[in-house]
């Protein structure tokens, strides 16, 4: 073990332990390029949408906006299990047992192909049937097949990418994952000019161009992955699902990706609420969730970083440090948050108005920015706690929250207010309600409750 470790010490490249040093500037470190890697990430869909928008009208930017939440659905629950690995890989590398990383990172990946296989079919086969579900409006139903089911085309290479990031994130690497996003979105850029503007295909071509632009990304994760040199070296013969590995992935991960898809499926339903009012509620929604998506990517990146340093620090038990960490973020991430909404709420005409000049989506946009963006605080304490539960293993928290908050209540407050009355700023409000209940709640779980020995109580229960 001991000269396993001196070939660690020399060989770990772009990985990073986080159970020393300053804590702080670690993770600021650590999150900025997270943060970067986010933006170019963003970049994929609001190419798209600001591309379509300009070059084919509103009626294909509603095809490509409206029911971004369904790609959200289909592929938010094998996220969730990539980040419950990253958990996993993050917590061996803090206590330095570099074979459990070994065999956690060829188990993820082996599921990273067999998840994006099965979503392929799933997703191209059963497009129509989720956009007519969600009353998506007939004018655009027809290019909205169109995208979704491109889309869904290149789904092995979206789960694989987000397989490959949670690795190097898990090792303390998020250099790597920036340098690849930020080629392959310019790729992404390039090949929707040409398609769009140059060639004038249609709205599936915007889907085409994300395919080709997220593969690109991950052929060079894993010629990363697999060079020669790294610990944790990627060998195509080791890829496979070792039992143990697997299950703790499973029971970190599972919660994660069950709360990642009860948002996304309550999003759906209010999604296919907003679609009732027709193409330009359509399009202003979506175009506000673009907007919303880069808004808040400052707050995801925090979080990320705080479960990576809050798994390696209760790997290697230094219980006082990972609480201090655990502060740091969630303050960061409510001040960073309520700036951004400020400038949210004051901006928004223009912010909306770079995607569509239609009038009515404008109005209908703003009116929801405005609603929702002096309340961003809230749901980055609720989205911080919650990092936090998943990098102290407890990860079941934030997903029993989840449904019932984000799940329940929010569908059953839509469904009552839209029985009562056909006004779409009520369903604009269901999401600062939500997200203050969820904050009450977390508030009480963080400051009564014993989060820091989870893993503890997972070690002893894998030893009865």
């Amino acid at each position: 073990m001991h000269a396993q470790n001196q070939v660690t010490s020399k060989n770990t490249g772009h990985t990073r332990d986080m159970t020393k040093g300053n804590p702080y500037s670690l993770m600021l470190g650590f999150a900025l390029p997270i943060f970067l890697s986010q933006v170019f990430q963003q970049l994929y869909n609001t190419a798209d949408a600001f591309i379509v928008g300009r070059y084919l009208g509103t009626n294909a930017l509603a095809a490509v906006t409206s029911s971004g939440t369904l790609i959200f659905l289909m592929i938010s629950f094998f996220a969730g299990i990539a980040m419950g690995a990253g958990v996993v890989i993050s917590r061996y590398f803090g206590a330095e047992d570099h074979g459990a990383v070994s065999r956690a990172i060829h188990t993820v990946l082996a599921f990273g192909l067999a998840a994006g296989v099965l979503l392929t079919v799933v997703g191209v086969a059963l497009t129509p049937t989720f956009l007519v579900w969600m009353q998506t409006d007939p004018e655009v139903l027809p290019e909205a097949i169109s995208y979704f089911r491109y889309y869904f085309l290149g789904s092995l290479a979206l789960v694989l990418y987000n397989v490959c990031r949670s690795i190097m994130n898990a090792l303390g690497d998020s250099r790597r994952p920036l340098y690849y996003l930020i080629f392959s979105s310019i790729l992404n850029v390039v090949l929707d000019v040409v398609f769009l503007a140059v060639f004038r295909f249609g709205v599936w071509s915007a889907a085409v161009a994300t395919v080709i632009s997220q593969a690109a990304s991950v052929v060079l994760c894993l010629i990363h992955l697999m060079g020669k040199g790294n610990v944790f070296t990627v060998e195509w013969r080791k890829i496979r699902f070792h039992g143990d590995m697997l299950r703790e992935i499973i029971r970190n991960g599972l919660p994660s990706g069950v709360q990642n898809s009860v948002i996304a499926f309550a999003n759906v339903i209010v999604q296919s609420q907003i679609n009732s009012f027709g193409k330009l509620a359509m399009a202003a929604y979506g175009t506000h969730a673009k907007i919303e998506g880069f808004a808040f990517l400052p707050i995801t990146s925090f979080n990320m970083a705080s479960t990576t340093f809050i798994s390696q620090n209760l790997g290697a038990r230094q219980y006082d440090r990972a609480k201090k960490g655990a502060r740091f973020s969630i303050l960061s991430a409510m001040l960073l948050a309520e700036a951004i909404g400020v400038f949210c709420y004051v901006f928004a005409p223009k912010l909306i108005g770079l995607f569509d000049q239609n009038p009515g989506v404008i109005e209908l946009g703003v009116r929801q920015a405005r609603t929702v963006s002096l309340f961003f605080f809230l749901l980055a304490f609720s989205h911080a706690v919650a990092a936090v539960c998943r990098g102290a293993g407890k990860a079941f928290v934030p997903m029993c929250v989840m449904l019932a908050v984000w799940c329940l209540i929010r569908i059953t407050y839509i469904f009552i207010v839209m029985h009562l009355t056909n006004e779409i700023g009520y369903i604009y409000w269901a999401y600062p309600l939500t997200w203050g209940i969820s904050s009450v709640i977390y508030l009480i779980y963080y400051l009564c409750c014993d989060w820091v020995h989870g893993f503890e109580e997972g070690t002893e229960k894998k030893a009865a």
